[in-house]
């Protein structure tokens, strides 16, 4: 046996030979099983940040060649203590194309082709070409748009029912916060999606814009002005990069004279990141654990020899080491798989800005940038509509719409699906 032949010799052991936990259509066969994962089965990752980077190493070494890896960051200084594919003279650089260069020079034979930019960057077409997305992401909404994305792929009748399973894209997701974390597989319209757990991961804090413009009472509204309004009226067209360390200094900066201004204690730099990076813990060892069992699960959705997992792993690792599975049921509510149309209870004397913050605050939804029409007409439109249809913020619900009224509501986290909500008035 070659050195080349041994290197897979443990991938060959599990392809090669049959179990009780095969799947129905396996057939052993080391060659058949090694061609698909080395050759043909093209796997897209998404982030190369702390569960990226061990997604990578973790897929490369079980034997997948063929991979894709999406990421809009560049490394930090305080990535290096954990995302190991990064050293000190990459700083600055992009994320997606250290990790993928690193990959291909430590493991023989791989193709890691990297792209360094946002997830939204590309159509359907290109998302198309993957037998498997696997993700480690730490932003809701990029996973929110991400599932989304995968649904829409699927092929339905006009009744709903599938058509064509193989526009069906297996999507394996994780996530980690501290020492918690989960995996799951998600087959997009059989099992259940990621928006159908929306409401087990607690909603991010979002400020009205009419509070911290006008009323600012925490540094926190400080903090949130300087990123959503000063900085475009100061930069222009310049994106801000909380990775940038004059863009950070700026915006601490611009919050303490915010702050003075209000007469608001308790702006500090620490507390800056941790605003406007929507900073959440990370331990390399979690990220570890949840990275190894997201590339399990591709290895077993890829070569079919071993039942894969039915549907989600929850791990938690405060007090010991805790894992638990069970069948997450698809929601028959679900934004993205679920019915088309659902009602929503609010009162009539209720403003626009309180039911759009409703939405944000609620667990079930959390849309953050919702755009809303209502018999023909535009309630308020994100964008450069936004001045335009400002006035109605303040107007109550009662004096916009009637009740059975079907609102038609857009918001980046769900993609190019519209939902549709009837308005019930709350007593």
């Amino acid at each position: 046996m070659t050195d080349a032949q041994a290197r897979w010799n443990h991938i060959n052991k599990l392809t090669g030979r049959t179990g009780p936990f095969a799947g129905p259509e396996f057939e052993p066969n080391s060659e058949k099983g090694r061609k698909f994962l080395q050759e043909d089965c093209r796997v897209l990752v998404i982030g190369a940040g702390g569960l990226g980077c061990e997604l990578l190493k973790d897929l490369a070494l079980v034997g997948f060649r063929n991979i894709d890896v999406i990421d809009m960051d560049t490394i930090d200084y305080s990535n290096l203590n954990r995302q190991f594919l990064f050293r000190k003279e990459d700083v600055g650089k992009p994320k997606a194309e250290v990790a993928a260069a690193f990959i291909n020079k430590r493991v023989p034979g791989a193709n890691v082709v990297p792209y360094f930019g946002k997830i939204q960057d590309k159509d359907d077409d290109y998302y198309r070409q993957f037998n498997l997305v696997v993700a480690g992401l730490d932003s809701i909404d990029a996973r929110r748009w991400l599932n989304a994305t995968l649904v829409n792929l699927v092929s339905v009748d006009e009744q709903g029912e599938i058509d064509d399973p193989d526009t069906i894209i297996p999507f394996i997701d994780g996530g980690t916060e501290g020492f918690k974390g989960q995996a799951r597989v998600i087959l997009p319209r059989i099992t259940s999606c990621f928006e159908c757990s929306l409401d087990t991961f607690p909603p991010q804090v979002n400020f009205p814009m009419c509070t911290i413009a006008t009323n600012p009472r925490l540094p926190e509204h400080c903090i949130e002005y300087a990123r959503v309004v000063l900085w475009e009226k100061t930069w222009n067209d310049t994106k801000f990069d909380a990775d940038n360390t004059e863009h950070m200094k700026w915006m601490f900066d611009t919050a303490v004279e915010r702050a003075k201004e209000f007469n608001i204690q308790g702006v500090t730099y620490r507390l800056t990141q941790g605003v406007v990076k929507r900073i959440i813990p990370a331990i390399a060892a979690t990220n570890a654990l949840i990275a190894a069992a997201e590339a399990n699960e591709a290895f077993k959705v890829a070569t079919n020899c071993s039942g894969y997992l039915n549907n989600f792993m929850m791990y938690n690792g405060v007090a010991g080491v805790y894992t638990y599975t069970f069948d997450y049921e698809k929601k028959p509510e679900c934004l993205v798989c679920g019915i088309s149309e659902i009602t929503y209870s609010v009162k009539p004397d209720a403003t626009l800005q309180d039911f759009m913050d409703a939405l944000g605050a609620d667990a079930a939804y959390q849309l953050k940038k919702p755009s809303i029409r209502a018999s023909g007409k535009s309630l308020y439109m994100q964008g450069a509509l936004a001045q335009a249809t400002m006035h109605n913020l303040t107007k109550k619900m009662s004096e916009l719409v009637e009740e059975g009224d079907v609102l038609d509501i857009v918001d980046p986290s769900l993609r190019n699906i519209a939902l549709s909500m009837k308005i019930k008035w709350q007593a």
